[in-house]
């Protein structure tokens, strides 16, 4: 591996135990300042007193949040997006490079692939080329897969199985994923894809306790981690949310012992 590149993962998977917590924090320039992320400033202190090991995000919330960085938290730069809300089309658009990355500060870039959608063949090219790009500067790059079926329904396990398999050949050094409250099929999509897997958080979950256990359960069947926004900062105590979660990933903490750490 590249040194530079070699150097930029060590930053965002723990060498201690191959493992990390990112939290997502781009979603500001699709739905503008949801609840949670009204102040950038804010919930950037929160994740970094969480103890998150990088955060996915934006020029824009890193231009509002520059002075507070510090070497303890990576920055993973979006490079995908082109939408918002008001247009409803979802539809991934590179918007930024990895030179801009870099320019940034950051430690390794992002792009969503929608697997299954009628357009992608153009999301797989637009992410391959920036693979490439990525290769050149020593730059990790952070694949987020969203698998469909081939009708556009919600991905079943094949599906998902196969999509994560196809970003981590196109060029991913990291593949975000769903889990699929499957330990045995998700165990099975982790030894298929030689990248290290991180599931995302989706939606909102009002259930802890299940939004824990799932975490629990990806870590045992193989999971390198997580790479979450909603699900941690739509809960109102932010930086307890991301104290439990680095309690699952980092410290082998069980459910009950995430649970207590936010009655606390």
């Amino acid at each position: 591996m590249n040194p530079g590149k070699s150097i930029r993962m060590n930053s965002i998977l723990n060498p201690a135990d191959g493992r990390t917590v990112i939290v997502a924090l781009d979603h500001g320039g699709v739905a503008g300042p949801l609840e949670g992320i009204e102040e950038p400033v804010r919930v950037f202190n929160e994740c970094v007193g969480g103890g998150a090991d990088a955060l996915i995000t934006t020029r824009g919330f890193v231009k509002a949040t520059a002075g507070l960085w510090r070497r303890s938290t990576s920055l993973i730069l979006k490079l995908t997006g082109g939408f918002t809300v008001l247009g409803g089309n979802f539809e991934e658009e590179m918007i930024s490079s990895p030179e801009a990355a870099l320019f940034f500060g950051a430690s390794a870039a992002a792009v969503t692939v929608k697997f299954g959608h009628p357009r992608e063949g153009e999301f797989i090219r637009q992410a391959s080329l920036t693979a490439d790009s990525c290769v050149r500067w020593g730059l990790p790059l952070l694949v987020e897969v969203l698998p469909a079926t081939a009708d556009g329904k919600n991905s079943n396990a094949g599906a998902a199985r196969l999509a994560a398999r196809a970003a981590q050949e196109i060029g991913a050094d990291l593949v975000k994923i769903a889990y699929n409250d499957d330990p045995e099929s998700f165990h099975r999509l982790v030894k298929g894809c030689p990248a290290p897997v991180l599931i995302l958080g989706g939606e909102r979950k009002k259930n802890l306790e299940e939004l824990f256990q799932g975490i629990h359960e990806a870590l045992d069947a193989g999971a390198a981690g997580v790479a979450m926004g909603r699900s941690l900062w739509q809960q109102g105590r932010t930086q307890a949310m991301v104290e439990a979660v680095v309690g699952l990933v980092h410290k082998s903490w069980s459910v009950k012992q995430a649970l207590a750490h936010l009655e606390k």
